[in-house]
């Protein structure tokens, strides 16, 4: 594009019903029409920029243009991440949070939850082979449940568990909801806080403990830049965005299965290597399938970027689904194709479903990596460690409902364990 040539515009007076209406395709679409990696818009009553692909990635992580600092709407905050947490920071603020979260993604602390996650796994066999039919989202959202609760040291109650899994899970249903599914998010947000602010405390008063290596631990005696500990309510939600986006994982666990469900050949060659293409076809997965939508930021200042004016304050929307679905960045992107990570680049912009940048001082997913192992460990077992059969259903995926999920939620029959199966390794 020309050096002063104007940013492409849509004339509407608001798109935030087309947003709704098109879903993860609203930015990618247009960007597809205008033949352009930028546009302007107007959403919720004000203007946004739209930007799409590596290079506006790299923009995007920039935290000397853009800030997240009033620019996640407060219904978000209030279903999804909870007020003021750690997504909602920036600066010095957002660095010392951000290093309480990584400083619990160590290897080893990862190494555990991999192993705690398995046990739920084999768990979770043993009672499926009890049934003749389940649906496979509810019953990862639980054993996720289980294994990060085990893992942040948060208590499992028998009673409660599948209760608390499906009220984490109802809060990522509300962030691209309205009406009634954004309102269960919501209540189950507050049932959630009132119930880990209720744990905070008990560990802060000593009437329970918790390991010192744990999340538990961490959020109830973090020390915040001023040396404060924080707001027990703060401590419970930032717990929360621990254990909230773990459950999450569930919905790449049913996408894994559609994946080996409607590619069958990729079966053998999974249990053919010791982990490489275990997690390539994880990465492919994270790729292909729709997860978040877009990210928002706004301007800190007035920038300049190819020729295109930023003013500050405006809001900036970064397309996830449309630059990790790029013809200019994947080979066949509508393809679902494993192989094409053999020879990945790792570039932190491009294959961004959690988002891009930096882990450690940007706004990237402190889980990312947890999120990769978990897939592994869930892959493992749907294709080498258990047999099922998949009945008849419509396992379509509708890129206007966000978050993105079949209606059937997988409906798995006659689960059982697959004999001869070794011992899991190569995650």
């Amino acid at each position: 594009m020309a050096e002063n040539e104007p940013t492409p515009q849509e004339h509407t007076l608001d798109n935030s019903l087309a947003l709704l209406k098109d879903g993860y395709d609203f930015i990618f679409k247009r960007r597809r029409e205008m033949d352009s990696d930028i546009f302007q818009t107007r959403l919720l009553g004000q203007k946004a920029i739209c930007i799409g692909g590596k290079e506006a990635a790299e923009l995007f992580y920039d935290t000397s243009k853009f800030q997240r600092s009033g620019a996640i709407p407060k219904r978000i905050q209030k279903s999804l991440f909870g007020e003021n947490a750690i997504q909602t920071l920036d600066g010095d603020a957002h660095r010392h949070r951000k290093m309480l979260f990584m400083s619990l993604m160590s290897r080893e602390r990862l190494d555990v939850f991999m192993e705690l996650l398995a046990e739920e796994w084999e768990a979770a066999a043993d009672r499926w082979a009890q049934l003749e039919e389940l649906e496979l989202f509810g019953e990862s959202q639980e054993l996720l449940h289980r294994a990060a609760c085990r893992w942040a040291g948060v208590p499992v109650e028998e009673k409660t568990a599948r209760q608390r899994a499906n009220d984490m899970g109802d809060m990522v249903e509300a962030f691209g909801a309205v009406g009634p599914r954004h309102a269960a998010g919501r209540r189950a947000r507050r049932r959630t806080e009132d119930w880990l602010e209720g744990y905070i405390l008990d560990l802060r008063a000593g009437e329970v403990k918790a390991p010192e290596d744990t999340a538990a631990y961490a959020m109830a005696f973090h020390r915040d830049l001023q040396d404060r500990e924080l707001d027990a309510r703060m401590a419970a939600i930032e717990l929360l965005n621990i254990v909230r986006p773990i459950v999450a994982i569930g919905r790449y666990v049913v996408f894994s299965a559609i994946a080996l469900h409607e590619h069958p050949e990729y079966r053998a060659k999974l249990a053919a290597d010791e982990g490489k293409y275990r997690q390539w076809f994880v990465q492919e997965t994270r790729r292909y399938y729709p997860f978040t939508p877009f990210l928002g930021a706004s301007v800190i200042h007035d920038f300049t970027w190819q020729g295109h004016e930023f003013e500050e304050g405006t809001m900036v929307l970064l397309d996830i689904y449309g630059t990790t679905h790029d013809p200019k960045l994947w080979e066949e992107p509508d393809t679902f194709k494993p192989e094409r990570f053999e020879h990945w680049g790792g570039s932190p912009f491009d294959l961004i479903p959690q988002g891009g940048g930096d882990h450690r001082g940007g706004h990237r997913c402190a889980g990312e990596w947890l999120t990769i192992d978990a897939m592994a460990v869930s892959l493992e077992f749907l294709a080498n460690r258990l047999e099922y059969e998949v009945p008849e259903q419509d396992l379509g995926l509708s890129l206007s409902r966000m978050p993105a999920l079949p209606e059937s939620r997988f409906v798995m029959k006659n689960v059982r364990r697959k004999r001869g199966a070794g011992a899991l390794s190569g995650v």
